[in-house]
Parts: structure tokens; C-alpha cells; sequence
């Protein structure tokens, strides 16, 4: 290994980082050859004419084995990052569409670079008589739209454009639905959650308008590694038999990997050095010594401040690299996009930061390292973002952690976070408001009957009949299964945002300037933008100075004080119909719809430099409610007072006693549930593709219902997603994931690393860590699982 580091700019930073104990962990990928085949010779001559063009002689065998899955039917491929998915979806688009003349296909993307990067590729393989590409998005010019509809055959769009300016005009795309032959869904990982319940619905509809016109277009899809690409890509499509190509034949880079833990400042409190300022060292010192990075933050704020810092340190020593280090992230124009895009192809930039933008698959050239600050969610996010680092042969992936229960779990299991599966992609795409709103967008583009089954679902028409009884839909005759919207003079697709459960929303507005930031959902509202909240936008804070109850609008202005707000909230859960139920770990497991009610008592402001608490302030605001799935465990002890401590769309608290919590002595009850459930919460994401802000939930010592001290895990969206179904299924994996986390925690009373929570709205009072270790212990120990001692 020590011979290998005198060839790697990055040999003397992990050396050092070994010898200071921040590298916990280092490993190595590759290298690995590429398994080269001859491209199918049926593909049409011109097609490979284009590849010889192109200095292509050969493609990865997974390549060949993608066109040939393509002409029999829907194909998913889940490579890794760099092995050439376009090529398994562009070369059998080109042949349909050179032996065809009139043939159409629809390229969707989540992101406009992602289309602008593949209008390149198409580009390049130089067929400008056969192909015709063109983008359609927001950026597209009025005048230009016509023209794309009448002559492009290869529409790069997104599913925004999608779902609320192509489908609802079908009768101006009729040429395309009309000779509609190939859909393109790229990076189809990244629909899940309510995004991808929403997306799942926009493709049923498609399906649905291309049948109208005559066509079955063939459904090719590409993904990063998930545990369930087939799954997913059937949720999805609502298409049956989807084939995975996922043998990779590309050739994999030596690459070397490093898990990177920040110093403690504070072994008492639990606290290390800002993941920030360690990641901005780390950059600095690859840019001196020639490496050509890639930084991952989630924040775009994070993304502002750590270019600057990282510029800050290069300034004294290399001022001429200093001006090689440029942010990315979203909010910049399209000018700006392009620029920057262009110098890293050219591989004019040393260190680029960014938010997950460039996390997909743009084509920004050769990288030596990819620097991750903080986990970004998901282990399949993490290694896409790795497979950046390397493309020139050898490369350094990073992953820097911050003081996050995950991120201080995984640096205490280095070695079962390397060889971690990737978690499942989740979306239920009959969430009931999420499938209704679509039901009616649907309507509106053609009357519902009784073929719709096909696309939409069995159970569609259940839907219809509740969407009647609101007045939103009508049957078509009296004892006809026909339904057409009751306002046909509507536009429901304006009102259905793709990245929202509830259509109910409220404005933000900036009194300084007048401007319309953007929207939040009614149920959110009250906790993210009350009197007083700090909102962020685009990396700006803002402080908001009235909640308008009445008009459904949050006016805010420019904020740029040192702190920031927490809200303080009281949670009540009623169960409204119960769906599967088992026993388990000595307690009773249930799965089902719940009605959640969530009030706002109080904000408190904290300092950013140290998260000490500043001071709290009352509000009044009326109780919020909202319907969503949950799990619910109730343990075996006889009924007792009843007590909660509540916390609303995120999470909530309470006590309980007995059972398998026989152990824990009376003083810790109140923390005991409060401290499982924050540590349940943490853990969550490990086996299901989701964020905590993504789980509600709440804790007593005796709910009404049950009678005996229960905790609920619930959707934070309304309707539900998933999340709680998975962790349903999963609930002993989720114990075990709980119990390591707090057990294994250095700190003494519960820190950030293991029962704290960032968003508490409770204000993480009270907790205790050991009572919740107890806790866990004792449902473990039924299942004959084995525990690490408790030493209370």
C-alpha cells in the first residue's frame, strides 16, 4: 500500500489522517477490466456507421446485452456511474427511429443539465437527417414550442413539463402520441418518495393518452444500484415483466476509500469538529497537491460557505488556485450553468462544490477524488457520488462525517458501511391524495371508463366515486361508469405539484422585494413558517414577519442574524383502520391508517455557532391535522396514567413502563420511550430510501386506543408513502439498527450521535439514553438476539 501512495497526490493527507486517528477506515476498489463485445450487427446500418464514426469498435457487454433486452420489451439497467447506460437506451432509440421515419421517442430527465447533456450525446453520433432532438422544459422559448411539437422526433423534457404542459395538450402533441414508439426514463432512481408516487401517476397517465392515440410505447429505464430496480421500474410504469441488465462490463477505476471522522472538541458532550471546516482542510490540501476534486454537500448554503472557506485557506499560500475552486448548485441561470459545466469538461477547475446537482449522470470529465461532507441519505446516493472519483485510471473517494446519529454509526461500523447493501426505492403511487389529484388530471385529459384499469389500477374507480361525492367528478348518464370532470373549464394539473402530497398550499413572499420565493404545504406550514420561523430559500435566510392564516400566505423578509428556530409542537394520533397486524418482540405490531393532529405551541431560537438556546416564545396557532399511515407497537403492561409528550409531523415523545421496559427505573420512564423512538427514527433511513424529516412520530404511556403504553412511527406526507409499511415489515431489523446505535454511543447522557434529534419538536425533553437501551435490550432478548450489556 505504501508503495502505491508515492504515485497518489492524496498519499500524505491519509497517512496523516492514519497517524491522527480522523481516518477510521480505508479500503480500496479495483481495478477491473472491461468485458468488450461486438455491437449487434442488427442494429441498422447507419447506427453503426455512427459508432465506427465515433471510434466506438466495440461496446461493454452490457451494452449489447441492453439493445437486444430493448427490442423485446420494458428494460431497467443498473450499472455503476461511468459505464455507459446512455448507450443502452440511445443505440436502440436511433434504430427504431433510422427505420422508421415517423417514429417518436420522449427522453425524461429529472434535471435540465442532465437533458442538455444528452441532446449532446445524441448529437454526436451525427444522424442529423434521422434525428431531430430537441429540449421542451421552462428554459424553452415560446416561439420555439411549436416548432419542436411539428418536426422534433426525440423530446428531452422532465416530468414537471410532462405532467402540466404535454399531457394535458395532448391534442397539440398528437403527432407524438400518435407515433410514439420509445420512453426514456433516466436516473429512475431518483423518483421515490412523494416525488416518485407522483412521477408513477404521470406515466400511468401517459401510457393512458398514447393508448388513446394508438401506440404502446417500449418503456427503457436506467438507474444507480437500489435493491430493487425491477420493483421499482413495475411501480413505476405499472408495467408487468421489466427486464434488469445489471452484469456490469465497463471497466472499473482503482480506487481508494476513506471514512473520515472530524476530531472530538468535547468527549463529555459528545461534540467534534464542524464537518465543514475539516472537509474545506481536505480540499485545500488536494488542490495543492494536484488532485482534481469533486465535493458533495447537501445544503446549497453548505455549498456557499465551504467554497469560500476552501478559497479562504488557498488564498495565503496559492492564490492562483484559489481561483480554480467554483460552487454549483441550483439557483443559477442557464448562462451560468453552461459556463461552469464547460470548464469542468475542459478540466479547467480543480475543485468543484456542489449540491446533489451533479450527483447524476452529467458528463463534467476526469475527476481524481470525490469528497462527500455528511451522508447524503442513502448508501446508493453515496456511491453514486463516489463513482465520480477515478475516471482517469485511479482515484480517492471520501466520505467526511458529521456529528449525525448515521453518520457517527457508520464511523463506528466502517467496515459494515463499506459493505452495506443499498436500500430499496420506495413510492406508492395509490397514496389516496397523491392518486386522486392525478385521477382528476386524468379526467381532464379524456373520460374515465372502464379501460382504464389497464393504466390506472383496479381500484380506480372507488377513487371516482369519492372524488363524485366532492364535486369534483360526474358520471357521464345516469347508471353509466363514465366520469368526466363536474368543471371542465379547469386546469387541475396547475395545481398538482409533483414534489407535494397535499395541493393546499401557502405562498412565502419576501416583503422586501415583493417577490414570490415559493410554497410550502398547509400541513408544514405552521411548524416551518410561523411568526418568528428563519426560512430558507436558495441558500438565503429569511426571518418571517406574519403567518396569514386567512390568505394562505407566510410574508418574510431578509434575515442575517446568528441564529436559528426550532419549533416546539404537541402531537395526538388516532388510529382510523387497521391493516395488517403480528406479533413480535414481545410486543403487539400493528400497521394502518391513522389521523394525525399537530399543534404549534411555542419557537425557540438557538445560536448557529454553538446550538445553545437562546430564548422561546409562545404562539397561538390552531391545530393542524392530516391523514398518513403508521406503525404502532404496544407493550404488554397493565394500563397506567395517562401521560404524552408530543411532537407533530416529525416526531414525538412520551412514557412508558413495564414489559420488556420492566428494567428501567421509575425516574427514566418520561425519556425512555422519547430517546427508542428518536433512536428508531435514526435509523429509519438505513432500510428505506427516505430522510428523517421524511418520519413523524409519537410516544405514551398510554394512549386511548390501545390502553397500554404505545410508540407510533408515521408518514410525515399526507396519505402516506411507504416509509411506515417498510419499517412495518422490517420492525425487528429497526430494533436491532436502534439498540447498536445507542449502545455503542460514547457520549453519557445522549448527544447528537445516537438520541438527539435536529428536528425534536419537543425540544429533545426529556430523554434518557439509558432507559431506552434497557428498553430495546429487553424486546431484543425475546427474540433470543443478542444484546450488549446495559451498565446503568
Amino acid at each position: 500500500m505504501a508503495l502505491d501512495r508515492r504515485t497518489e497526490p492524496w498519499s500524505a493527507l491519509l497517512d496523516a489522517g492514519l497517524k491522527d486517528g480522523r481516518l477510521v477506515r480505508e479500503a480500496r476498489e479495483g481495478p477491473g477490466s472491461a468485458r468488450l463485445v461486438q455491437a449487434p450487427p442488427e442494429l441498422h446500418p447507419e447506427v453503426l456507421a455512427a459508432l465506427e464514426r465515433m471510434d466506438v469498435g466495440r461496446l461493454y457487454s452490457h451494452q449489447t446485452e441492453a439493445v437486444h433486452a430493448a427490442w423485446e420489451g420494458a428494460t431497467i439497467v443498473t450499472t455503476g456511474t461511468a459505464s455507459g447506460k446512455s448507450m443502452c437506451f440511445n443505440l436502440p432509440t436511433l434504430d427504431v427511429l433510422c427505420r422508421e421515419a415517423r417514429a417518436r421517442a420522449l427522453y425524461l430527465y429529472p434535471t435540465k443539465a442532465l437533458a442538455q447533456d444528452q441532446a449532446r450525446a445524441l448529437a454526436s453520433f451525427g444522424l442529423t437527417k434521422r434525428v431531430r432532438p430537441a429540449i421542451y422544459d421552462g428554459d424553452t422559448p415560446r416561439e420555439a414550442r411549436a416548432q419542436i411539437r411539428k418536426s422534433a422526433n426525440v423530446v428531452l423534457t422532465n416530468p414537471d413539463m410532462l405532467h402540466v404542459g404535454i399531457l394535458p395538450n395532448h391534442a397539440a402533441w398528437a403527432d407524438l402520441f400518435a407515433n410514439l414508439a420509445v420512453v426514456v426514463i433516466d436516473e429512475a432512481h431518483v423518483y421515490r418518495g412523494v416525488f416518485g408516487s407522483h412521477v408513477a401517476n404521470v406515466l400511468r397517465r401517459l401510457r393512458r393518452i398514447a393508448a388513446a392515440y394508438g401506440t404502446a410505447p417500449r418503456f427503457l429505464l436506467t438507474s444507480a444500484t437500489i435493491a430493487n430496480p425491477v420493483d421499482l421500474a413495475e411501480r413505476l410504469t405499472g408495467l408487468q415483466d421489466v427486464r434488469l441488465i445489471d452484469e456490469d462490463g465497463s471497466p472499473a477505476p482503482q480506487r481508494r476509500i476513506a471514512v473520515w471522522n472530524p476530531p472530538l472538541t468535547d468527549e463529555r458532550l459528545g461534540t467534534r469538529r464542524s464537518a465543514l471546516a475539516e472537509a474545506a482542510e481536505l480540499l485545500a490540501r488536494l488542490a495543492r497537491d494536484g488532485a482534481r476534486t469533486i465535493c458533495f454537500m447537501k445544503s446549497r448554503k453548505g455549498v456557499e460557505v465551504l467554497s469560500r472557506l476552501v478559497k479562504q485557506d488557498l488564498e495565503g499560500t496559492h492564490p492562483e488556485l484559489a481561483e480554480l475552486v467554483v460552487p454549483y448548485r441550483a439557483g443559477y441561470t442557464s448562462q451560468q450553468r453552461r459556463e461552469l459545466e464547460g470548464r469542468l469538461t475542459r478540466g479547467e477547475l480543480r475543485a468543484v462544490i456542489t449540491t446533489d446537482a451533479l450527483e447524476l449522470g452529467i458528463d463534467i470529465g476526469e475527476l481524481d477524488a470525490a469528497v462527500v461532507v455528511t451522508f447524503p441519505g442513502t448508501v446508493a446516493s453515496l456511491r453514486q457520488m463516489w463513482g465520480r472519483a477515478g475516471r482517469r485510471g485511479r482515484g480517492l473517494a471520501v466520505f467526511v462525517a458529521g456529528e449525525d446519529a448515521l453518520d457517527q454509526f457508520f464511523c463506528r461500523h466502517p467496515e459494515e458501511f463499506l459493505d452495506r447493501p443499498v436500500e430499496a426505492a420506495i413510492l406508492d403511487h395509490e397514496s389516496a391524495l397523491i392518486f386522486r389529484s392525478h385521477l382528476l388530471c386524468a379526467a381532464h385529459e379524456g373520460p374515465l371508463d372502464g379501460e382504464d384499469a389497464e393504466f390506472l389500477g383496479p381500484r380506480w374507480e372507488a377513487h371516482a366515486e369519492l372524488l363524485e361525492s366532492a364535486g369534483e367528478l360526474r358520471r357521464r348518464g345516469a347508471a353509466a361508469r363514465t366520469y368526466v370532470p363536474r368543471h371542465p373549464g379547469g386546469y387541475p394539473a396547475a395545481e398538482v405539484s409533483l414534489r407535494s402530497v397535499s395541493a393546499e398550499s401557502f405562498a412565502i413572499v419576501d416583503v422586501s422585494s415583493g417577490e414570490l420565493l415559493g410554497s410550502t404545504e398547509a400541513a408544514r406550514a405552521h411548524s416551518t413558517v410561523h411568526e418568528g420561523a428563519i426560512y430558507m430559500h436558495l441558500g438565503h435566510s429569511y426571518e418571517v414577519r406574519e403567518l396569514d392564516l386567512e390568505r394562505r400566505r407566510a410574508l418574510v423578509a431578509p434575515f442575517d442574524g446568528d441564529w436559528y428556530t426550532q419549533p416546539k409542537r404537541e402531537t395526538d394520533t388516532e388510529i382510523v383502520r387497521l391493516l395488517d397486524r403480528r406479533e413480535t418482540l414481545g410486543v403487539t405490531l400493528s400497521f394502518g391508517e391513522v389521523s394525525v393532529t399537530d399543534t404549534v405551541l411555542a419557537y425557540q431560537r438557538r445560536r448557529l455557532s454553538d446550538h445553545a438556546q437562546v430564548d422561546i416564545f409562545a404562539l397561538e396557532l390552531p391545530p393542524t391535522s392530516f391523514p398518513t399511515q403508521a406503525l404502532w407497537f404496544e407493550l404488554p403492561i397493565g394500563r397506567t396514567q395517562p401521560g404524552r409528550l408530543g411532537r407533530g409531523a416529525d416526531e414525538s415523545a412520551g412514557e412508558q413502563a413495564g414489559g420488556p421496559a420492566d428494567a428501567v427505573p421509575l425516574e427514566t420512564l418520561l425519556g425512555a420511550l422519547h430517546a427508542t423512538e428518536h433512536a428508531q427514527i435514526a435509523v429509519l433511513p438505513l432500510i428505506a430510501m427516505c430522510d428523517r424529516w421524511d418520519i413523524g412520530g409519537l410516544s405514551t404511556n398510554f394512549h386511548p386506543q390501545t390502553g397500554v403504553p404505545t410508540i407510533f412511527l408515521y408518514d410525515g406526507h399526507p396519505g402516506g408513502i411507504g416509509i411506515a409499511h417498510t419499517a412495518f415489515a422490517r420492525f425487528e431489523e429497526l430494533c436491532r439498527d436502534a439498540h447498536r446505535l445507542i449502545a455503542e454511543c460514547p457520549c453519557r447522557s445522549g448527544c447528537p450521535s445516537c438520541v438527539q434529534s435536529p428536528k425534536c419538536g419537543n425540544l429533545n425533553e426529556p430523554l434518557s439514553k439509558a432507559g431506552a437501551r434497557v428498553l430495546l435490550e429487553g424486546l431484543l432478548a425475546t427474540a433470543h438476539e443478542p444484546a450488549l450489556p446495559a451498565a446503568l
